[in-house]
């Protein structure tokens, strides 16, 4: 039974919703809905970057600002969200982040400049920032630790859709009407699933608020996460692979529109299909975490990152999509081991720990996925892709160093 007395017999111990209650469903299904408001909102103009740049007269790099500008306010602000998550509690400091960020998506189109634009952009991920880190909390804290990985792969499942939704339903509408007219679209669909998310998600159960002294005991709590090697392992796989990650679809809409291919918007946009082998590699490989171990299974991820990268490098398309969805499903399966993992390892202070992950996670799409532009228009794709590589083989040794264990689940 999840409630159970405590052997003090004063307060009962909350052992979390198991897998197959109603409870459990509405808060897979309430995340899934954040993940797609989230996502969908966070990388509105990555499938429009050419026609953006275009308009705008800006460079590639420039466009994808847009981008990196968004997951920088993200990354600065994962942090505080899970200090004031911690008093406010998880699902109300969800609701905040949420609820803002959508009116910021709608107020995107009305831009008059780009630097209204960037502007815009950096406030509305500093409102997300208040979904990713809390919402592994409060999985950790609502799920039984032994459904807690398949939970936490089934919300990477759903923000994979999210991200997924968005980009498709950009491309379309920028083509027809432009760029502002695909912003507008993907703000209403995350509005849509911001509803769905507030309508859904069931009160916290688990959640035990900080107290006086939470702020000082949470910088304590970093300090020490810092200090764990076993975690700086993973923190460095999430700076280096999702800025890999990031610039591969900054980029390689810029290559598809560009000869020998000459594709236009509406059918680029149709690349991101390809996040749906994320969708079933994050749920299949937190299965796969409960036979193997997440060690073997995040590498193994990696090196499917890599493979499906070296496929890119041909010159015909069929095989630069098939790598595509290899390179897509390969990083999930790494993402969703890691995030789980990040709670696991963390036995307190989880929200902390998860958002450090997050910090490190959009400071690599911000920072790598801006500076890969540069590297795409002075040498080609054929470079950026190389140097993506090399960022996975060296997560992989990182990871392998640290972890000797298989980290097997509990």
């Amino acid at each position: 039974m999840p409630h159970q007395a405590s052997l003090t017999g004063s307060l009962p111990r909350w052992d979390g919703h198991p897998k197959g209650s109603r409870a459990y469903g509405r808060i897979l299904a309430g995340l899934s809905f954040a993940g797609v408001a989230t996502f969908a909102q966070l990388y509105s103009t990555q499938a429009v970057l050419p026609l953006l740049a275009s308009d705008l007269r800006i460079t590639a790099a420039e466009a994808a600002l847009t981008i990196s500008l968004a997951t920088v306010g993200l990354a600065v602000t994962v942090i505080p969200w899970s200090f004031l998550a911690d008093r406010i509690g998880r699902v109300r400091a969800m609701t905040w982040g949420i609820s803002i960020a959508t009116v910021l998506g709608l107020l995107v189109p009305l831009s008059t400049s780009f630097g209204v634009l960037l502007a815009l952009r950096l406030l509305e991920g500093m409102a997300l920032g208040g979904i990713p880190a809390i919402a592994i909390a409060y999985l950790n804290e609502e799920v039984t630790k032994a459904h807690a990985a398949l939970a936490a792969g089934s919300y990477v499942a759903g923000t994979t859709l999210g991200g997924l939704a968005g980009r498709l339903v950009a491309g379309p509408a920028g083509e027809l009407w432009g760029w502002r007219a695909a912003a507008l679209a993907v703000s209403a669909l995350a509005a849509l699933a911001a509803v769905g998310f507030l309508v859904l998600v069931p009160k916290a159960r688990g959640f035990v608020p900080a107290g006086a002294a939470g702020f000082g005991g949470g910088l304590r709590t970093l300090g020490g996460h810092l200090q764990n090697i076993r975690l700086l392992a993973l923190y460095v796989q999430a700076f280096l692979m999702m800025g890999g990650f990031v610039a591969v679809y900054n980029y390689l809409g810029f290559r598809l529109s560009g000869g020998p291919f000459s594709l236009p918007a509406t059918l680029i946009s149709f690349i991101f299909l390809a996040y749906l082998s994320g969708t079933v590699s994050s749920r299949w490989a937190a299965g796969l975490a409960t036979r193997f171990g997440r060690r073997n299974v995040l590498l193994a991820g990696l090196a499917l990152t890599t493979a499906g990268l070296a496929l890119t490098l041909a010159p015909y398309l069929p095989l630069i999509l098939a790598g595509l969805v290899v390179f897509t499903g390969g990083f999930f399966a790494a993402h969703s081991i890691g995030a789980g993992w990040t709670g696991a390892i963390a036995s307190t202070g989880r929200a902390q720990a998860a958002s450090l992950y997050n910090l490190a996670y959009y400071l690599g799409s911000s920072v790598i996925g801006w500076a890969g532009g540069l590297l795409f228009q002075s040498w080609g794709w054929d470079a950026l892709a190389a140097a993506i590589m090399v960022l996975a083989c060296i997560t992989g040794a990182a990871v392998a160093a640290v972890h000797t264990g298989s980290g097997r689940l509990e």
